[in-house]
């Protein structure tokens, strides 16, 4: 992301803001624990999503510190919509001209549901002329459009024909953090794999495994939190760099901040198993690139030898779910397996298992003292809970 630097121009937004924190539908209350541990006033949970109050220093805090948020957004307002004229009308009554110059570049996401208008694509394409025009009436130039990497991203939400239109601060999504450039097959994003270690309660207190680690996110995100290391100092920036009146000083001082609230070591190890040493040659170029590498124990072991570090203890696994026809019926072997170690081999532990398989979690034939309802993408999964002894 290249940052562009405006010297002297007052920031857009004067005092609080209207905000909304999108995240992974079942991960709201996660969300919300975060934020008001974080500081943030009027944290109130809604679907797909938490809304706050806050300024710019508190949009800066959110999106460097959040890790389990999606994207972090600023409402302008909104407007009943039921026809393309009103929607124009909508978008053209804010001022746009204080967000947006000609010499800046635009880009706008639709999100549509149960409204007169049912096109995305044309919703996004009409709130974009709307944008332009405005800012053309102003300068006597309008700026482009730059839908890969935007400097200011509008969103647009319609629903039930009322419209909302916000200002992405984020840009790439939050689950981006900078130290995954490599995944296998169906990799768990990473503020997914955040909300199930905070869920599964670990705290950095006793050993963490993953028996089915992959590229290593679930391990990774759990080093992270246990050394307070503000997931945003991965990235290599934000979209709020790039608005006008972005204070570089405020920002720098919250980044000395985070570095300095950094934990320097881990009590416990973590440690991560898979089959494959290709697989595990990339979760070590992973948590090196998340500067984690020294706290967590890879090795190559079948599952059916996998065994996890002395008691008390927490494993957390995501194993394949088998979406593609056939492959279930073969996965059921794993599942019953990974239901034998826990029996046989991890008493005095707690196990939390991610799958999108009712029919998969009947094979691991242990059960689940508690069923929690995630959605990985579109996919609706459960997170369960088992008591081992």
């Amino acid at each position: 992301m290249t940052v562009i630097r405006r010297k002297g121009v007052a920031s857009p937004f004067a005092g609080e803001q209207p905000c909304f924190v999108t995240t992974a539908k079942g991960v709201e209350d996660v969300l919300a624990t975060e934020m008001e541990r974080l500081g943030l006033k009027g944290v109130t949970p809604d679907k797909g999503g938490v809304r706050f109050r806050g300024d710019m220093a508190a949009c800066y805090r959110a999106n460097l510190w959040l890790r389990t948020a999606s994207r972090v957004l600023i409402t302008l307002g909104e407007f009943p919509c039921d026809s393309p004229q009103s929607l124009y009308e909508g978008v053209r009554t804010f001022p746009w001209d204080r967000f947006l110059s000609p010499d800046m570049t635009l880009a706008v996401s639709a999100t549509l549901r149960d409204s007169a208008l049912t096109h995305s694509g044309f919703v996004a394409l009409k709130t974009k002329d709307a944008i332009v025009d405005t800012v053309r009436d102003r300068f006597g130039s309008r700026p482009d459009v730059n839908p890969k990497d935007p400097d200011l991203l509008v969103s647009v939400h319609l629903a039930r024909n009322r419209c909302t239109v916000s200002l992405d601060t984020s840009g790439a999504g939050l689950d981006q953090r900078g130290y995954r450039t490599e995944a296998g097959e169906a990799p768990l994003r990473e503020t997914l794999a955040a909300a199930i270690v905070a869920l599964a309660g670990w705290e950095g207190n006793v050993p963490l495994a993953d028996p089915c680690c992959g590229s290593g996110t679930i391990l990774i995100e759990a080093a992270l939190m246990a050394l307070n290391r503000a997931p945003g100092l991965l990235r290599r920036g934000f979209a709020f760099q790039r608005w006008p009146g972005f204070d570089r000083t405020l920002w720098q001082r919250q980044l000395a901040d985070a570095r300095q609230a950094e934990r320097p070591d881990l009590p416990v190890r973590l440690v991560g198993s898979d089959a494959s040493e290709e697989v595990l040659a990339m979760a070590r170029r992973n948590s090196q690139r998340a500067g984690v590498d020294p706290f967590i124990d890879l090795v190559r072991t079948e599952l059916r030898d996998f065994t996890p570090p002395p008691p008390p203890g927490i494993i957390i696994c995501n194993p394949p779910y088998g979406r593609r026809i056939g492959e279930e019926e073969g996965l059921k072997t794993l599942y019953r397996q990974m239901g034998d170690v826990f029996k046989q081999r991890c008493a005095g532990h707690t196990a939390w298992l991610l799958t999108g398989s009712p029919e998969l979690a009947k094979s691991v034939g242990l059960r689940a003292s508690r069923r929690i309802v995630l959605f990985n993408g579109p996919l609706e999964c459960r997170l369960l809970k088992y008591e081992l002894y």
